[in-house]
């Protein structure tokens, strides 16, 4: 039986990169005319919404989503999230439907196909280098000008140990939702990680529920608040999880 499972981990790695660069090649001409300016980013953000819900069909994931408050339609947020799975991306685009932009680790541009335009969409960062953290914070900061929304996974990446239900987090998106005064938007992934984890022998179709939770304010907060408003965010996104965990 063993064998078999391998077998079926591997054609169903190999299925993911298909349903993923498929769409990406199809569509490549209008993906690149959107991103030429960044008044059309909100019609590639559509595109990349529909291929988020792609690769989540062809996956066989069905998305169970509740939300504890709605989007205002124009609105900015800072949207956060815990991180265990490259789905995390496609859950965030079929969930959200402010356009946002992604804050991620550089390594993801070197995905053949997706990086190209990972690259040119998102805002990538290199959490080595102090310099790149800066400029990170930079072009957040513009985005935000432009009315659009911040998604960061403030773990700062994926635990290693799989274990760990929820890493700490780090203090870039609270110090940028404080700066621009824009509302947390906390949400729990609760099955990413058994569906699609970054082993590589793992994963299988099933449901992938998600909540969105009561956002959380930030206006009248300044730097000083920070921590408070970071360990707020953790507390609201862990209880959700460890309620998941029970279900």
């Amino acid at each position: 039986m063993k064998p078999f499972k391998y077998i079926f981990w591997t054609l169903y790695r190999i299925w993911f990169y298909v349903v993923m660069g498929i769409p990406i090649i199809i569509l490549s001409p209008f993906l690149v005319l959107s991103l030429l300016s960044e008044r059309t980013y909100p019609i590639f953000f559509l595109m990349a919404r529909g291929w988020g819900r792609f690769i989540l069909f062809c996956m066989g994931f069905w998305v169970i989503l509740k939300k504890d408050q709605q989007f205002e339609p124009g609105k900015s947020y800072m949207l956060v999230a815990n991180h265990t799975s490259m789905t995390d991306i496609m859950l965030m685009l079929a969930i959200c439907p402010n356009p946002f932009v992604f804050v991620g680790k550089k390594e993801l541009a070197k995905i053949p196909v997706f990086g190209f335009f990972y690259k040119r969409s998102c805002i990538l960062v290199d959490r080595n280098s102090s310099k790149s953290r800066f400029e990170v914070f930079q072009r957040a900061q513009k985005r935000l000008h432009q009315g659009l929304s911040i998604c960061i996974f403030p773990e700062g990446g994926v635990p290693d140990d799989e274990s760990i239900l929820l890493d700490e987090f780090k203090d870039g998106a609270f110090r940028l939702a404080i700066d621009h005064q824009i509302p947390i938007v906390p949400m729990a992934f609760a099955d990413n990680k058994k569906r699609f984890s970054f082993t590589f022998f793992s994963g299988s179709p099933g449901r992938m529920r998600a909540k969105v939770l009561p956002f959380i304010p930030t206006e009248g907060l300044t730097q000083d608040d920070k921590k408070e408003l970071k360990d707020k965010t953790w507390q609201v996104i862990y209880g959700q999880l460890s309620e998941f965990e029970k279900g």
